[in-house]
């Protein structure tokens, strides 16, 4: 069997790529992280696991003293899995490093739609990896309840590097919450996360991520999801907590004909946080789809929302959504919404604003018997309220109230 962790052709690409600053974002010097840290014991029961843990990981969408709620469960401590399980048959939920050594196709997809030298990030990723999940739905299986993970930071100062794999057979349909979060209310730490996404034919998936970090953490996902024809890809990131400095600029191609993607995302910047967030997809087949939306409050901290669609076959569809809300008078929105189109049928379309809110809006509540925090509260829950198209009753419920729980927080 081919060696993927070792292939001595992703080393060496990644180590040219050791020191090539990322195309966007600040850049992090990563010596001055830690690589390693203590092992955490493996726990077959995840109940048991400690309850400052379980409170934080709670916070970012993950259940775990009720896991009969979720069709598989991942839970990540630092460098290592500490908990993997499935509750139904054709749903895979391990360790990626297991899933290597246990499938000898993994090779096809290890570092295919993410590039290993893309930047130093990546590069640092195979070069110092910590694990990460392999989640698979076998062909025609679709879950009944949403499968979950979690990568949790415990360590001060580590930099967790993890690379994900998430494969959906033809014919099957996921629906996955994952929550990444740390243990520290204010220390430093780095997460490098790669994930590439494999959706086959006739297959749907359904991602939602959740961060809540602390305002020390920086972040750095790269993620490029391969839709082929008539799948679809339903991606939604909520990210309402504080964090330091936050880079992602997540991909789909749509190689097959009427393959679908959307992207969904909340953002808020508190006061010293930096976000360069957005989404890029490729229209690469006949009747391929994409549709962006991007809603952004800024409470003192910088954002800069991105969308990119690019059309080069004919019939596709796109459309990009961003709009952005500055409270309190502080922080900047910068929205950068981009379309391309490399032929003749296209049709690609944008919209964007940014603004605060109006006077009159607050008035007319207020007339109504609401206090000035009850009416801007109540303009900031509708903007930020997003209707998303075929997510599932129980992962609309999980989105709604992460972004509920930090209403105190922007107000």
């Amino acid at each position: 069997m081919r060696d993927v962790k070792t292939s001595k052709t992703y080393k060496d690409r990644a180590k040219v790529a050791a020191n090539k600053p990322a195309a966007l974002g600040e850049d992090i010097d990563l010596s001055t992280y830690v690589s390693s840290a203590e092992e955490q014991p493996y726990q077959a029961d995840p109940s048991q696991l400690p309850a400052e843990a379980k409170e934080q990981m709670l916070g970012a969408g993950i259940i775990l003293d009720d896991v009969d709620r979720r069709s598989g469960t991942f839970i990540q401590m630092d460098n290592v899995s500490v908990h993997s399980s499935t509750r139904q048959e054709g749903i895979e939920v391990m360790p990626v490093g297991q899933a290597l050594e246990k499938y000898d196709w993994m090779a096809d997809y290890w570092w295919r739609a993410v590039a290993v030298d893309t930047d130093k990030y990546t590069a640092n990723v195979e070069l110092s990896q910590h694990d990460g999940y392999f989640i698979r739905a076998l062909p025609g299986y679709k879950t009944i309840l949403p499968v979950q993970a979690c990568l949790y930071l415990s360590k001060v100062r580590l930099a967790q590097n993890v690379h994900n794999i998430i494969i959906a057979e033809e014919n099957s349909e996921m629906h996955i919450i994952t929550g990444c979060t740390t243990a520290s209310r204010e220390e430093p730490g780095l997460h490098l996360g790669v994930s590439e996404f494999y959706i086959k034919r006739g297959a749907k998936v359904t991602f939602t991520m959740i961060h809540s970090w602390n305002p020390e953490v920086a972040v750095r996902p790269r993620t490029v999801a391969i839709v082929e024809e008539n799948g679809l890809l339903l991606s939604n990131y909520v990210l309402m907590k504080p964090v330091h400095s936050l880079q992602m600029y997540p991909a789909a191609r749509c190689v097959g004909e009427n393959a679908k993607v959307r992207y969904n995302s909340i953002l808020m910047a508190a006061k010293g946080s930096s976000l360069d967030v957005g989404s890029r997809v490729i229209l690469g087949a006949k009747g391929a789809g994409a549709e962006i939306v991007s809603r952004a409050i800024t409470t003192g901290g910088n954002i800069i929302a991105r969308g990119y669609i690019e059309g080069s076959a004919p019939e596709v569809k796109g459309h990009l959504e961003c709009r952005g809300l500055i409270l309190h008078g502080k922080g900047t929105i910068h929205a950068i919404p981009e379309l391309k189109g490399n032929l003749a049928g296209v049709d690609l379309s944008h919209e964007a604003a940014v603004g605060k809110i109006a006077e009159e809006e607050v008035e007319y509540l207020m007339a109504r018997g609401l206090s000035r925090t009850e009416a801007t509260a109540t303009i900031v829950r509708g903007f930020l309220r997003v209707d998303i198209e075929g997510l599932p009753p129980m992962l609309s419920a999980e989105l709604q109230r992460a972004v509920e729980a930090s209403e105190k927080d922007l107000m």
